[in-house]
C-alpha cells in the first residue's frame, strides 16, 4: 500500500492526537499489564555485558523504562505524542526523545537492543522498511531488536482512531529478513490461551552484518 505525504502526514497527526487526547486513560488502562516475558526475551538474546543500553520505541507513559532502570539497565525512551514524552520523563527520570516513528533520528551503533513493545504496527507498510533500517543502524553490531504487534491478514487502516499495520507472521519475517535481522525466536500471547485467543505475535531478532 503506498501513502503519498500529505497521506503520512495525516496518519502521523491523527494517530499521536488520539493518544495525546487519551493519555491519562492510556497509563491508567496499561500500568498493570504484565510484559515480563517480552522483556526476558529481549534481554536474554542480548550478547553484552549489563548494564545494557537499550531503546524503548513507543515507550508511552514509562512503564518499560522502570523496569528496564529496576533491573540495572541504561533505557533510553522514544515516543512520538508529546503527552507520553512528557509523563515518562516526570515518572522515570530517564532520558526520552520526542519523535514521531516517520521522521526517527536516532544515532549509530548507540543500542544492545531495541524494545519495540506494541509500537511497529502503527508504521505504514510503504514505511516500515525505512523504519526497521533505522533500527538496525541504531544497534550495534549483534544487537537484538524485540517487536511484539497486534497479528492480523496483512490489511491496514485506521482503526478507533489509530492507524495500524497488521502482518501475519510469514509476512513479518519478510519484513524482517529483508532488513536484514536473523530471528532468534517468536511467540503468541497472551502465553497460554488457545491460538485465536492470542492476537499478539512477538518475535525477537539479531542484527545481522552481511
Amino acid at each position: 500500500m503506498k501513502n503519498q505525504p500529505s497521506d503520512l502526514q495525516n496518519i502521523a497527526a491523527l494517530t499521536l492526537q488520539h493518544y495525546n487526547q487519551r493519555a491519562d486513560d492510556f497509563e491508567a488502562g496499561t500500568r498493570d499489564h504484565d510484559v515480563s516475558q517480552n522483556i526476558g526475551a529481549l534481554l536474554r538474546h542480548i550478547e553484552g555485558r549489563p548494564p545494557l543500553s537499550i531503546l524503548d520505541l513507543g515507550c508511552g507513559p514509562g512503564r518499560d523504562l522502570k523496569i528496564f532502570s529496576a533491573l540495572g539497565h541504561t533505557p533510553t525512551g522514544v515516543d512520538g505524542a508529546a503527552r507520553f514524552v512528557e509523563m515518562a520523563r516526570a515518572e522515570t527520570g530517564c532520558e526520552v526523545w520526542q519523535q514521531d516513528f516517520l521522521e526517527l533520528d536516532l544515532p549509530a551503533a548507540r543500542f544492545d537492543g531495541v524494545f519495540a513493545n506494541a509500537s511497529l504496527f502503527h508504521v505504514p507498510s510503504s514505511q516500515l522498511a525505512r523504519v526497521l533500517g533505522q533500527l538496525h543502524a541504531t544497534l550495534k553490531p549483534r544487537g537484538v531488536l524485540f517487536s511484539s504487534n497486534p497479528r492480523g491478514a496483512n490489511e491496514e487502516g485506521w482503526n478507533r482512531g489509530r492507524y495500524g499495520a497488521y502482518h501475519d507472521l510469514t509476512a513479518w519475517r519478510r519484513w524482517m529478513t529483508d532488513a536484514n535481522f536473523v530471528e532468534l525466536e517468536h511467540y503468541y500471547r497472551p502465553d497460554g490461551l488457545p491460538r485465536d485467543q492470542q492476537p499478539w505475535l512477538a518475535s525477537v531478532w539479531r542484527r545481522s552484518e552481511a
